[in-house]
């Protein structure tokens, strides 16, 4: 009889266990670390001298508090948290740029850091002596160096600008030499900073391929990001930080949750409802499948033309609210995301009381499973503010026999030609 298919949750159970029994490459112990600001600064003298005991107030600013985490070896670690949560704290602690009040930190084997846009580069120095330079630094011999600095400039895609002083670099340019030479470097352990979000799509798409090389190749990474959608993508384990506290230490899906849930506030209303949002301005009233206008359905066949809508509810007044809906599989990856304002879609104004339904139609050409729905409404502002988001509010069934292994079995020509 077959073993019958265990659950996410099992999953993750098992990868816990095994990386247990892996010998650890970073283990950080109890670590604090507290920052003291003066309150008043001087730029002269006579501040000075007018103002002597200004100068002796201090503030206190407790960066990390009692921080203690278990990274085993080959493990893709993912730390979160919000600004000012202790996250690039830490991982400057991890290289060896801060000391530690308190606790112990031990690092096996030999680590590159990628943590601050610029750090280690002279700016002085062109391209080429600013790669020889850090890959040395970074423990290759300068033969070895020299060796690799084709590989180093192709991957940066920077040949044109090899002897041009680094002053002259756009953060962009910054970002691929950095990543290219910390990458090269056959480092045991990888510490990356979210400066990646400084680089163009292209080359983040370039930088997530090595990522998966890094991971197959068994290397240890430790990623700080804003991004959960990378942390569910990579991360064997996330830890998530709160004002430097750690608040949880689990399963990446958990931990992407556990983030939102402080970023934008959660209600609960039952086990299947999970809300973010205080939807005073804004709410989704309810969410469903579409296969022909008006006709609601929970189950389709792949192929089948298939609209995503949602009912929202204006309690105040809205200009050019954000409309979004993403579909997620059933081990919670987002199989399709999509968002009136990345699209340029016009959404109008809304006055209170106004009720609306949002509908986006594609065709299904999902795999064969069970697929959540999760609807939201925001407006923008300095960030994207969330007035509400009913997390999995609405459940689909795909049936069909097209399933070639992926989770989309997208329309495609094959054409084969004998040479």
């Amino acid at each position: 009889m077959p073993e019958a298919a265990s659950s996410p949750a099992q999953d993750a159970l098992r990868a816990s266990s095994a990386a247990a029994d892996r010998p650890a490459a970073i283990t950080v112990d109890g670590v604090s670390k507290t920052f003291r600001l003066p309150r008043q600064l001087y730029s002269t003298f006579k501040e000075r001298a007018l103002h002597p005991l200004r100068s002796r107030e201090i503030d206190e600013l407790r960066a990390l508090d009692d921080v203690s985490i278990t990274i085993p070896r080959g493990e893709f670690f993912g730390i979160v948290g919000r600004n000012g949560s202790g996250k690039s704290t830490l991982l400057k602690c991890l290289a060896g740029i801060y000391d530690a009040d308190h606790g112990s930190i031990f690092v096996e084997g030999k680590l590159s850091p990628f943590i601050e846009l610029g750090v280690g580069f002279n700016p002085d120095m062109t391209a080429r002596e600013n790669v020889l330079v850090n890959a040395v630094l970074l423990g290759l011999s300068r033969r070895e160096a020299r060796r690799r600095f084709d590989d180093i400039i192709a991957f940066a895609e920077l040949e044109e600008f090899l002897d041009l002083k680094l002053k002259n670099y756009s953060s962009g340019m910054h970002v691929r030499l950095a990543f290219a030479v910390a990458t090269q470097v056959d480092a045991d352990v990888l510490l990356i900073d979210e400066v990646l979000a400084v680089g163009d799509a292209a080359f983040q798409r370039k930088c997530f391929d090595q990522f998966h090389r890094l991971k197959a190749a068994g290397r240890t990474i430790v990623l700080v990001t804003h991004d959960m959608k990378s942390v569910e993508r990579f991360c064997d384990r996330a830890m998530l930080l709160e004002r430097g506290k750690v608040i949880d230490i689990g399963e990446p899906q958990h931990i992407a949750r556990a983030y939102n849930e402080i970023n934008y506030g959660r209600l609960v209303h039952d086990t299947s409802d999970l809300r973010y949002g205080d939807h005073a301005s804004a709410e989704v009233v309810d969410a469903w499948f579409e296969r022909t206008l008006g006709e609601r359905v929970d189950r389709v066949e792949q192929g089948d033309p298939l609209t995503l809508c949602m009912e929202v509810r204006f309690h105040a007044a809205v200009e050019e609210p954000i409309f979004g809906l993403t579909v997620r599989n059933q081990v919670g990856h987002s199989i399709f995301a999509t968002r009136t304002d990345y699209r340029g879609i016009p959404s109008g104004s809304y006055a209170t009381g106004d009720v609306i339904v949002v509908r986006v139609a594609l065709e299904c050409w999902l795999a064969p499973s069970e697929y959540q729905l999760t609807p939201w409404v925001g407006r923008t502002g300095a960030t994207v503010e969330v007035l509400d988001l009913r997390e999995d509010l609405k459940l689909l069934t795909v049936e069909g026999t097209g399933n070639s292994g992926g989770v989309v079995d997208a329309p495609h020509r094959w054409d084969i030609e004998r040479r």
